[in-house]
Order: structure tokens, then C-alpha cells, then sequence
């Protein structure tokens, strides 16, 4: 004991000014990493939909891999790649003609292109795409009207860009305010439409240099094989000379490199498409640029089950808008709601928080179930545990109590803030940083619970109030990271 209250006041030091933000930050591992420009592509949505409940873990992975780069000292640059072209928009954009209005377009953005499009059908109701469809079924103008739009698009006709164009501000415009729930921000909105004529040019290169091949069926493929024995080929040419995602991805890349310089570039996305990614960075090597080696893909697993109350999930605001009510429900039967200036707002950040902790527990890859009551817990591991910690640790802040014989264990974890964060850095998992706070909180809530100490001296209170604070910051900073805000009352 007399040796841990002794070190008490050397551990504390940075906690002494109210600029403790960078505590774990300026250690001898963390130096020790290499520093540079990262990119990080994530969220990545379609255009002219809503923003869909599965887009969900890319974007809150993808900001946490950018919040972890930027803290440990990296210049970081957070892309939205924005699914924004390809044939899909020659069946909207004939759809729309058809079928849309403008006026409804005005009052009602997205839900109207969500109606166009139809990429999602809600059983209790008709939506226009259903229109589309069984006309194009058995309406061979329809199919010649789609194929002629997304024609004129790569021609860059002046009305199909226009209502392209419309479609695509429309989207960002609305994706933004979903974003800004979230507490998520990109730098940079791309999007596959930018790299058209330069993904010819990547056919070009491929020819140049003998990877591109035709087959009977008259693709342009690349033979990834170990033997050259075409046992594992990639397309990236259509039989009628249109390219195709991988073609572009491919083009984005070359593109990024030349312009931001990027010492690593990191994609976010679901598990199903590690194939793709392994293809990109094969073909990427095969045209000459060793930098390929620095491209990573961070794939993650299935969310399982995820239902409001009214059935199944479609939109990711419904998700945010339930974990709000739910929580704010959970407040008011505890009646905590009282001392809160705006109990909706604590309610959204800390169901928010909720969604994030469930989701970064495990390893990314992993699918797991989605369960309302579990993860809206205030004791055990979730994510309401970290906010009311952290708001308790606010209040006692304001009193002298302390738990003398937790501050070895409280300090030891502290100090072992820098390691979880550089194994974060090294394998790009959150689930490190997730554990180590809420051990931190565990501890915290069992000194409390067993050992309070009240009418210390004051040299004894300053040394365990700096033992709070110090917690209490690297709670927060540690949840800022995770893309989580702290609340101060709950």
C-alpha cells in the first residue's frame, strides 16, 4: 500500500492541469510506431437510398480505425466512397421518367428514390420500383429505356449528369444529418463515378503489360493463378467493353496514391468481399506498385436479429431513433431524468453507446446477435455501464471519497492505457480498448462499492481526487476514440 500511495503522486502529475487529454498518448512504445498518412475508406453507402441499418458497422468501425490514427499521431484522411454509378442507375433514372416527381422529390428525398428504386419492398406497401420491375419483366421499351439512360450517363448527356447529379446531392445532403447522429465526419466524398475514364486507362495498362485476357465468352479477365493455369481469374471487362467495380477499385487506388501520398490505406468493409479486396491487391502489385503491400482490408461479420419494436430493421435511423426511446424509457423508470437538462440528448448519446460497445466486444469478423434488453443493461459490459461510470466519476469529483486499496490496480491499469492502445494500432481491433475501460470501470464500481473513505488529510484528498480524475479522463478519452461522446449526468 505505502509504495502504491507514494507513486500516487508522480503517476498523477499529468492530471494536474485540465489539458489531460494527450495522457498515454507521448509514451516510448507508442513513439516507437511508425507515423504517416492514412487513409481510411469506410460507411460507403449506395446512392438514392436511405441510409440502410447494415451500413451501420462499417461506418462506426471505420471512424474508430480514423480516431485511433489521428490520436497516435498519423495525418488521416476519412473517405466516403460512395456507390454513385454502374447499371442500377439506368433503371432509376428510366424509373424516375416514368414514374418520379419532383415535387415529391423536393418534400421527400430519399424516402421518393427509395420508392423509385425499391431496392428495399416493405410487405405492407406498394412501392413504384415493384412498378418498374414487372414492366421491365415484360416491357422490352423499359429494358432499352434503362440501358439508353446509363449509356447517356457514360456519354456524359447534360439531362441524365443533371438528374444524376440531383440524385447524388440529394443523398449526401441527407446523409449528413445521419452522420452527424452518429458524431461521424468524413474529409473526403468519392465515389465510383470519378474514376470512369480512368479505369480504361487501367484496362490499358493491363493489355500493355499481358495480364489481360479474353475468354470464349468475350471478358477481359486477369489469371491471378499461382500457375497461370486460369484456375483463379478476375474480371474486369464485360463482353461489351464496360468495366466493372473491381475496374474502378483499381483506378481509385492508383488515383489515391498520386494524390494524397498515403503511407497506408485501410477499407472497411463486410467479410463477403475479402475476396475482392485480395484480387484488387494482387492486380495492383501485377501493374508495378509495390505501395500495394500497404493496402489492408478490415472486414467484419453480420449483425444478426436487429428488430424495433414495429419488425424488422431498414433504415439506420430507425435503429438510432429506437435505442433513443428505449433508453430514455430505462432513464425515466429510474428516474434519473430529473437532474438532466436534456434527457432526449443524454438518451440518444448514450443508447449510441450502447450500439458501439455491443458491436466492438468481439473480433470484428465475427457475426453475432443483436439483443435490445442486453445491450441497454446498465451493469455488465455494455456501453450504458461506461457512460454511467463516467458520470459518476464526474460527480465524485466534487467530494473526497477514495478506495485506498484499489489505487495500485486503478494505477496499473492506467498505465497500461498505451499498450491496448498499440495493440489497437497493430491489428486494427477495438475490442482492446472496449475491455481495458470496462475493466477500468469494473474496478471503479468495486472500490465504491466496498471500501469508500471519507475525512481524509488534505494532501491525502488532493492525491486521490487527482486518482479520480485521471480515471475519469481516460475513461473519456478512451470512449471518445471508440466514437463515443461522454455524458456528465445520466
Amino acid at each position: 500500500l505505502l509504495p502504491a500511495l507514494s507513486a500516487v503522486p508522480k503517476v498523477l502529475e499529468p492530471f494536474e492541469s485540465d489539458t489531460d487529454t494527450a495522457f498515454g498518448l507521448n509514451s516510448e512504445l507508442l513513439n516507437r510506431l511508425n507515423r504517416g498518412t492514412t487513409l481510411v475508406e469506410y460507411s460507403s453507402p449506395n446512392i438514392a437510398k436511405k441510409f440502410h441499418a447494415g451500413h451501420l458497422r462499417s461506418t462506426i468501425i471505420g471512424n474508430f480505425i480514423a480516431n485511433l490514427k489521428q490520436a497516435l499521431g498519423n495525418e488521416v484522411i476519412r473517405m466516403n466512397y460512395l456507390g454513385d454509378w454502374g447499371m442500377q442507375f439506368g433503371l432509376l433514372g428510366a424509373g424516375f421518367t416514368q414514374f418520379g416527381s419532383y415535387s415529391k422529390l423536393r418534400d421527400n428525398p430519399l424516402q421518393h428514390l427509395f420508392e423509385v428504386s425499391g431496392l428495399i419492398i416493405l410487405s405492407f406497401r406498394q412501392r413504384v420500383y415493384v412498378q418498374v420491375n414487372r414492366e421491365a419483366e415484360h416491357n422490352d421499351d423499359l429494358r432499352h429505356k434503362a440501358r439508353d439512360f446509363f449509356r447517356k450517363l457514360e456519354e456524359g448527356d447534360t439531362e441524365a449528369m443533371s438528374l444524376w447529379q440531383c440524385f447524388r446531392d440529394i443523398t449526401v445532403e441527407e446523409y449528413q444529418h445521419v452522420y452527424k447522429r452518429l458524431g461521424v465526419h468524413f474529409d473526403v466524398y468519392s465515389g465510383e463515378s470519378l474514376h470512369q475514364k480512368q479505369a480504361q486507362e487501367v484496362i490499358e495498362k493491363l493489355q500493355s503489360r499481358g495480364l489481360l485476357k479474353t475468354t470464349e465468352k468475350g471478358t477481359g479477365v486477369v489469371d491471378l493463378s499461382i500457375s497461370g493455369d486460369m484456375s483463379n481469374v478476375c474480371t474486369v471487362l464485360r463482353s461489351d467493353g464496360t468495366t466493372l467495380y473491381i475496374t474502378r477499385d483499381i483506378a481509385a487506388a492508383i488515383d489515391r496514391k498520386d494524390r494524397y501520398k498515403f503511407t497506408e490505406m485501410i477499407y472497411v468493409t463486410d467479410k463477403s468481399q475479402a475476396n475482392h479486396f485480395q484480387q484488387l491487391f494482387q492486380i495492383l502489385s501485377a501493374l508495378g506498385h509495390p505501395w500495394a503491400e500497404s493496402c489492408r482490408h478490415v472486414p467484419f461479420g453480420l449483425v444478426k436479429g436487429m428488430k424495433t419494436r414495429t419488425g424488422e430493421v431498414v433504415f439506420l435511423e430507425d435503429v438510432l431513433d429506437e435505442a433513443r426511446t428505449r433508453m430514455l424509457h430505462n432513464m425515466n423508470q429510474s428516474k434519473t431524468t430529473k437532474e438532466l437538462e436534456d434527457p432526449e440528448d443524454t438518451a440518444e448519446k448514450v443508447g449510441l453507446s450502447a450500439l458501439i460497445v455491443q458491436d466492438f466486444k468481439g473480433p470484428l469478423q465475427s457475426d453475432y446477435s443483436f439483443d435490445w434488453d442486453r445491450i441497454l443493461q446498465a451493469q455488465g459490459d455494455t456501453g450504458v455501464f461506461l457512460q454511467y461510470t463516467h458520470a459518476r466519476l464526474c460527480r465524485f469529483l466534487d467530494y473526497i471519497y477514495i478506495y485506498i486499496t484499489f489505487f495500485s490496480i486503478v494505477i496499473t491499469t492506467k498505465l497500461n492505457y498505451d499498450e491496448v492502445l498499440c495493440q489497437s494500432s497493430q491489428d486494427l481491433q477495438p475490442k482492446h480498448l472496449v475491455n481495458f475501460l470496462l475493466k477500468l470501470c469494473h474496478l471503479t464500481a468495486s472500490a465504491h462499492r466496498e471500501l469508500p473513505v471519507k475525512g481524509s488529510p488534505v494532501e491525502v484528498a488532493q492525491a486521490r481526487r487527482l486518482l479520480f480524475k485521471g480515471s475519469c479522463s481516460v475513461l473519456a478519452n478512451g470512449m471518445k476514440l471508440l466514437g463515443i461522446t461522454p455524458v456528465q449526468k445520466m
